[in-house]
């Protein structure tokens, strides 16, 4: 069960990893390239330092867009093969109209073909080693849970489902009583005594400590973790490990303790960043709308023919502060489609006509909702606005669930491009975690990774 190394990587150093090693292997092949061929198009010199900078900044966002920094999908090479197609196309398309910032079109078209598939076979080639050499088990994360033995089992999965690389070896028993068989879903039990040996036997990398103390954690067990950590050994509870792996606040483990695990971000009362993110809501709406006037044409059309009805309609939402608004959206559903009542929408709900299913996987049917935003009611980027019977049924059910509405809805989310669709109570705990945690960790950076996410929704056919 031991290994030769404990060396790993957390999410954030192989996402950086991703990143820099893209953008160093593809300049590195094209200058490899210029030096073997007859290829002047794309130089690295002193002299043309920026058209690199353009480059990298081309390939790092399409790269994002086209999920290949999604941690998950990088370990599949057949996935990670049709993105890197997808992102050296569109890079090169853009590299190539934009030459106010990019060097010249060549005289001989052929260094155009050589520029693509250089960036292509270093994708490639870069890609092969990840996944052949880094994302395999001599680099995963090895830890070791303090927990009551009946919740090891579970939280040992939940953590692996967040993350692959993420390998839970053994645990400490913290229940009183026994537990026996001292084998729990292939996990290994350790002595609560014997706690340093089992980090140093087994190459532990991390503790995550599931039990309050005041509910499991002896004296004995207290003393072995504060050995550790005094000599710098990371020892961490297991809601922030939650957190910080899945993207997503675990309310249901907060309890009555809300007030350690909702420090809201400042950006909730900085009026600077309000204030922007007030003007880029006016932008993007504008945006919208304009597109939304482009494509109105097909829009009319596939109504009249795949819909037969109204092409808009409006429903009653709960807004910020609990203030019920109307929404605006083009109809995707048959007429009277809830006419025995309020329910949730579903994967292949029948009510769903065959042009709106069309509306809903490109999210076309949202684009009325840039009238609400810029009204105030919405914002471009916020918690999905529930409507009213479903919000009391679910506050009653979800604990916490209400503090969503501390900031307006939005057209997208966090939990729009990382949740499915909302279709069960189970499915509803899973948004407002990802809800609670954009208001936790609200950001200009992170309002960013939501519009690309979002784009790689509309992209790639997801919405539902």
């Amino acid at each position: 069960m031991t290994q030769k190394s404990n060396i790993h990587f957390d999410i954030s150093e192989r996402k950086v990893l991703l990143r820099i090693l893209d953008i160093f292997c593809v300049l590195a092949l094209l200058y490899g390239v210029g030096l073997v061929f007859d290829f002047d198009y794309f130089k690295i010199n002193s002299e043309h330092w920026f058209w690199s900078i353009v480059l990298a900044l081309y390939l790092t966002v399409f790269a994002t867009i086209f999920e290949l920094y999604d941690l998950q999908k990088a370990s599949n090479f057949e996935v990670v093969v049709k993105n890197i197609i997808l992102t050296s196309s569109v890079t090169v398309l853009f590299y190539l109209l934009t030459p106010f910032f990019s060097p010249e079109l060549p005289e001989n078209r052929i260094q155009i073909v050589y520029f693509y598939l250089a960036i292509n076979v270093a994708l490639f080639l870069w890609r092969y080693a990840y996944i052949s050499l880094i994302a395999t088990p001599r680099f995963f994360k090895r830890v070791l849970l303090v927990s009551d033995a009946s919740e090891v089992e579970l939280v040992a999965s939940v953590l692996h489902k967040v993350d692959p690389n993420y390998k839970v070896i053994g645990f400490i028993n913290t229940e009183k009583k026994a537990y026996k068989p001292l084998e729990i879903g292939g996990l290994e039990e350790f002595e609560g005594k014997n706690i340093k040996e089992a980090v140093a036997d087994h190459f532990i990398s991390e503790i995550v400590v599931c039990t309050p103390e005041a509910q499991g954690i002896n004296r004995r067990i207290y003393n072995e973790l504060l050995e550790l950590l005094e000599g710098g050994f990371p020892i961490r509870e297991y809601t922030q490990v939650y957190e910080e792996l899945s993207k997503r606040v675990p309310v249901q483990h907060v309890d009555k303790d809300f007030y350690r695990y909702f420090p809201f971000s400042r950006s909730n009362q900085n009026k600077l960043y309000l204030f922007f993110h007030r003007l880029l809501d006016l932008l993007f709406s504008v945006i919208g709308l304009v597109f939304g006037l482009l494509i109105s044409p097909v829009i009319i059309t596939g109504n009249l023919v795949g819909n037969r009805g109204p092409v808009f309609y409006t429903q009653e939402r709960v807004g910020r502060n609990g203030k019920v608004f109307r929404i605006i959206k083009l109809r995707t559903m048959v007429v009277d489609a809830e006419k025995d009542g309020a329910q949730y929408a579903t994967a292949k709900d029948v009510r769903i006509t065959r042009f709106g299913n069309f509306l809903r996987k490109t999210r076309f049917d949202e684009i009325p909702q840039f009238l609400n935003v810029i009204k105030g009611e919405m914002s471009v980027i916020g918690p999905r606005p529930e409507r009213p019977v479903f919000v009391k049924e679910l506050s009653e059910i979800i604990p916490f669930y209400e503090i969503r509405h501390i900031v307006k809805p939005g057209v997208t989310g966090w939990a729009q491009v990382n949740a499915k669709y909302g279709v069960s109570h189970a499915d509803a705990l899973e948004k407002l975690q990802y809800d609670l945690y954009y208001i936790k960790r609200r950001s200009l950076f992170l309002d960013i990774s939501i519009v690309i996410k979002t784009l790689s929704t509309i992209i790639f056919y997801r919405g539902q």
